[in-house]
């Protein structure tokens, strides 16, 4: 054997396992087809939110959460439907990783994390607010914890341990291995074999080189796959596009780099394990092309308040809950459902200085660089700096004085249809609806529900200071001039996976686990096959990973 553990990727799964399995006195090498520079993967490109639950920071916002509001909104947004109750079901390992992961981040999981030096921004984000239902999909209460620092944050002290554990020769990096398939003995997984990829400088997030310059075999008593998802390969979802949600996109952007293929979907089920819940996915609605991008396709989320105004290609409002920051799959189904790939946020000046944030370590430059007095800056009048770029770079944004000016842009923007027809915007009607939706403005009250969720969201102080801009009408002048956004769908999470149990082994179709074969992070739906259900509450990415992580190592370091 050349090792007791080999991990394949290097993302943040992949380091915390083996950061678990150094801790218990393993040699591990861990192993990843890009060079050294994207060490971390897709966690280091992250805003860096994680799901915590009734943490300090929410009770000094006045958050008042629990274990078991938790699990009704997990629960609720997941929607357990298969199986649920039959070992060999798809969701019964993923109802059993809901819960184990939902006491996780109720207890240890904030110790733990700040004990190794991670800290939080004070204010607690409130993302995916729901459906409607106490009982349905959202989060009740805030529970987005930013970390400072974003992804790069979360990612620090996972790597500091596992290179620590180098130097003590107990983890061995082999960059530039890709795996090409697994092999066994006797049904038993004991390595990996697979092909050397040449050299490579390319800088984190670039394309890197596919030529081979060698083979390799290695062996170990266990392999733990943590090589993500497939967000980058837009054949594979729409492959996996479930019937629920409409038409798959003809136009989709990335959020994630080109290697994030799920190559090793296919590998592990080849050897035997077991892949379910393929059409559960997460995608958002309110991706931009990045004006400065890294890598193909390369889109960028809006992390938005709930006031800009949302409208299909055609101009027609959306109803509820379809409004900024509520339901996201219930969004990515209105959009498809109009027949067009694209959809439009109309707002003002004002709403884009307080309610637009962007997802992306490079995109806060502030947190990232965990600079005080940048992030100070963000209570300030003025759009954030990268929000200002977008404004006058981004190919998506329109800006204008008249509703005439602002529909002319934006039908310029607009794609064709699925059926080849080019989607026309008629100002006159744009600006009626706009103009009801301000007379709902002139009273604290209102039955336009959006604006009741507005008025919602500013009692929380965390939104008022800094999320949500103070209720206005669209066509006031005073708060413009008006912006127009072209969103579209952006590719990011694999829900479902391989299906693992609790100790992250992947399991055969008949539920027996496939001996010396373990995952965690995306390719296993971050625990389970699927922990998330149809559903996520957000912040649940990170977290999924470094408890599925967790859970690997530790198990396969008792072995």
């Amino acid at each position: 054997m050349d090792a007791d553990a080999i991990v394949v990727g290097a993302g943040l799964a992949g380091l915390a396992a083996a950061a678990e399995l150094a801790d218990a006195g393993k040699k591990v090498l861990l192993l990843d087809q890009e060079p050294e520079t994207s060490l971390g993967g897709q966690a280091f490109w992250s805003f860096g939110g994680l799901f915590l639950v009734d943490s300090p920071e929410q009770r000094r916002m006045g958050i008042r959460d629990s274990h078991d509001l938790a699990m009704q909104d997990w629960l609720g947004s997941a929607g357990f439907d298969r199986g649920v109750d039959d070992p060999v079901g798809q969701d019964y390992w993923a109802r059993q990783w809901a819960t184990a992961y939902l006491d996780f981040a109720n207890t240890e999981k904030r110790t733990w994390l700040h004990g190794m030096g991670m800290r939080w921004f004070p204010v607690v984000g409130w993302a995916e607010r729901g459906g409607g239902a106490a009982d349905g999909h959202g989060n009740s209460v805030p529970r987005f914890h930013i970390t400072w620092g974003t992804g790069p944050g979360v990612v620090a002290p996972f790597e500091r341990r596992v290179r620590a554990a180098a130097t003590k020769g107990l983890v061995e990096f082999r960059f530039r291995h890709r795996v090409d398939g697994l092999t066994s003995t006797d049904g038993v997984v004991d390595g990996v074999r697979g092909a050397v990829l040449e050299p490579s400088a390319a800088a984190r997030g670039t394309a890197s080189s596919r030529t081979e310059v060698g083979e390799f075999t290695l062996s170990a008593p266990a392999v733990i796959i943590t090589a993500g998802g497939i967000g980058a390969n837009h054949d594979m979802v729409r492959a996996a596009w479930p019937e629920r949600l409409g038409e798959p996109p003809r136009h989709l952007i990335s959020g994630v780099p080109e290697h994030v293929d799920g190559r090793m979907l296919g590998i592990a089920e080849e050897a035997g394990g077991r892949v379910v819940n393929r059409d559960r996915m997460w995608h958002y609605t309110e991706g931009i092309a990045n004006w400065d991008p890294i890598w193909a396709r390369h889109g960028i989320r809006i992390l938005p308040g709930p006031s800009s105004l949302w409208f299909d290609a055609t101009g027609r409002r959306f109803a509820a809950p379809n409004y900024p920051g509520f339901d996201t799959l219930s969004t990515l189904g209105a959009i498809t459902a109009s027949g067009y790939d694209h959809s439009w946020f109309v707002l003002t000046r004002t709403i884009v200085e307080k309610e637009f944030a962007l997802s992306g370590s490079e995109q806060n430059p502030d947190l990232t660089g965990k600079s005080v007095v940048g992030t100070l800056s963000r209570v300030r009048p003025g759009a954030p700096a990268p929000v200002q770029a977008f404004l006058d770079k981004g190919e998506d944004f329109v800006v204008a004085d008249t509703v005439a000016e602002l529909v002319a842009g934006m039908n310029k923007l607009a794609r064709p249809g699925r059926d080849g027809t080019e989607p026309v915007i008629d100002a006159a009607d744009l600006e009626r609806q706009i103009a009801a939706r301000d007379r709902e403005i002139e009273n604290p009250f209102a039955k336009d529900l959006q604006v009741t969720a507005i008025h919602g969201a500013r009692r929380y102080r965390g939104d008022r200071l800094v999320r949500t801009a103070a209720p206005h009408r669209i066509l006031d002048p005073k708060h413009g001039p008006l912006i127009a956004v072209r969103l579209n769908v952006l590719t990011r999470k694999t829900l479902g996976g391989l299906q693992t149990d609790l100790s992250g082994r992947v399991l055969r179709a008949d539920g027996t686990p496939l001996p010396g074969l373990y995952a965690a992070g995306e390719v296993a739906g971050f625990g389970g096959g699927g922990v998330h259900g149809y559903r996520a509450l957000e912040g649940t990415f990170l977290g999924g990973c470094i408890f599925s992580g967790r859970q690997a190592g530790r198990a396969v370091g008792l072995l």
